[in-house]
C-alpha cells in the first residue's frame, strides 16, 4: 500500500512513457527530462501511450519503490501542464482521484484551506 507523508511532492512525468523501464531508465527521466533528483523523497508518476499502465517511482529510506498499475478496463487521464514542460506537480488529494478515475479537468472547485 502506498503511504505518503503530508510534504512529499508529486510529480506528474507528462509525456508518453515506455513502460519497459524499470528503475535506472526511470531516475534517468527525473533527471533529464524533469530536471529533479529520483532520491530527494518526491514520487514521480508515468503513464504509458494507451493509458492504461502507470508507474510510480519513489525513493524512501535509501532505496526506490516502484509500484505499477494495470486498468483491466478503462484508462487514465491525460495530464498536461499549464506551461507545456514535460512536468506538472499534483497533490495526494489529485493523485488519489487520478488512481480512482475522477476527472482533474472537471470544472470542479477547491474550498479554501489553510496552507502552512
Amino acid at each position: 500500500m502506498l503511504n505518503l507523508s503530508s510534504g512529499t511532492r508529486i510529480f506528474v512525468h507528462t509525456e508518453i512513457t515506455d513502460m519497459r523501464k524499470g528503475f535506472a531508465g526511470l531516475s534517468g527521466i527525473v533527471r533529464e527530462k524533469l530536471a529533479a533528483d529520483p532520491t530527494d523523497g518526491s514520487l514521480f508518476i508515468f503513464i504509458n501511450r494507451r493509458r492504461d499502465r502507470m508507474k510510480l517511482l519513489h525513493f524512501v529510506d535509501g532505496g526506490f519503490w516502484l509500484y505499477y498499475r494495470l486498468l483491466e478496463a478503462g484508462t487514465f487521464e491525460v495530464l498536461d501542464s499549464v506551461d507545456g514542460s514535460a512536468k506538472l506537480q499534483i497533490d495526494a488529494t489529485e493523485l488519489s482521484m487520478l488512481l480512482s478515475g475522477v476527472s482533474l479537468a472537471t470544472s470542479s472547485k477547491r474550498r479554501k484551506r489553510y496552507a502552512a
